[in-house]
């Protein structure tokens, strides 16, 4: 009677904390219980790290440890709280803008909106219940969001790798919360949303998706418009078809954003006034304290990259 009992207490504090993160503007949220990520997925990890296809990013190759295990990265961890939340932009930059952004960078830098949201709800989960170790992440330490997400139940990656949620698209932001607390976990989705379909392997401009569900990094748009931080190379100068912040081909052409994706409600994701508003001239007459004003001080996430960079890759187009 007792373990009925707990049973149901953790059942209904999962409610609490889905209705929770709902409120506060998360698209999804599920629980996936903590365990070394299986074979199959680590090694396949493993194997795109030894084949370089990450490229300059060498913290990929640390703390492999933890990214396998998350109990390693928290301890005692039992539950992964995965979390989604919508950020998709419609004709957030105007025609004579030139110099595309990726529609994610398009307002304040996610990773001070999120994870805004993940203390906020990690201390409602908190006054119903004692976690002694608990961290928040999005894309900020080792930790395999998409995977995660997926044993949660979120969703499924698509053939760009990205997470597609069923009948809402891929235009989200992933995050997550790792505690010490048993939760009532949901059921993994192992769903193929793609089936014969191939239209982002062959939308990539530089096919950098190289076999479904694996990109190589150094031929994508992202990579060589933001995580690398030198110039762009010679071989792909003139070949980001004018993105000079990200890349949102390869979603473009999903399916399941020409059917399903709506414009978020986040008031923090809608664009800058810098993303707004500016034209080529704009773009192309940008000084240094112009961007520290901009770009830099608004918490744009084009604030990643440096001054320096940024003209690098508008030279590129």
């Amino acid at each position: 009677m007792e373990s009925s009992d707990t049973a149901n207490t953790i059942y209904q504090l999962g409610l609490l904390i889905k209705h929770k993160a709902h409120n506060l503007g998360f698209d999804a949220c599920g629980f996936a219980r903590v365990e070394e990520v299986n074979h199959q997925h680590g090694s396949r990890l493993l194997q795109w790290l030894a084949e370089g296809h990450h490229g300059r990013m060498k913290y990929m190759e640390n703390y492999r440890e933890q990214r396998l295990d998350p109990s390693v990265l928290v301890p005692e961890a039992k539950s992964v709280v995965a979390l989604a939340i919508n950020y998709h932009q419609e004709n957030f930059q105007p025609a004579e803008a030139h110099y595309k952004i990726s529609q994610y960078a398009a307002g304040i830098d996610y990773h001070y909106v999120v994870k805004s949201k993940l203390y906020q709800l990690l201390e409602f989960i908190q006054q119903h219940i004692p976690a002694q170790n608990a961290r928040v992440f999005t894309d900020s330490a080792p930790v395999l969001e998409r995977y995660w997400a997926q044993r949660a139940g979120l969703g499924a990656p698509g053939k760009n790798s990205c997470l597609i949620l069923p009948r809402k698209g891929s235009y989200f932001f992933l995050a997550e919360i790792i505690l010490d607390v048993e939760l009532c976990y949901d059921q993994p989705l192992e769903k193929d949303f793609c089936g014969t379909c191939s239209l982002c392997m062959d939308a990539c401009p530089n096919k950098a998706i190289v076999e479904p569900g694996k990109i190589d990094a150094r031929k994508c748009i992202s990579y060589l418009t933001i995580e690398l931080k030198d110039d762009v190379p010679e071989e792909f100068v003139g070949k980001t078809s004018q993105y000079i912040f990200g890349c949102d081909i390869c979603q473009q052409v999903c399916p399941h954003n020409k059917s399903f994706a709506t414009p978020c409600n986040e008031h923090d994701f809608q664009p800058l006034s810098a993303i707004s508003l500016w034209n080529k001239a704009d773009w192309d007459n940008l000084q240094k304290k112009t961007f520290r004003k901009h770009l830099l001080k608004t918490k744009s996430s084009l604030a990643r990259v440096s001054f320096d960079k940024l003209m690098n890759s508008m030279k590129s187009i």
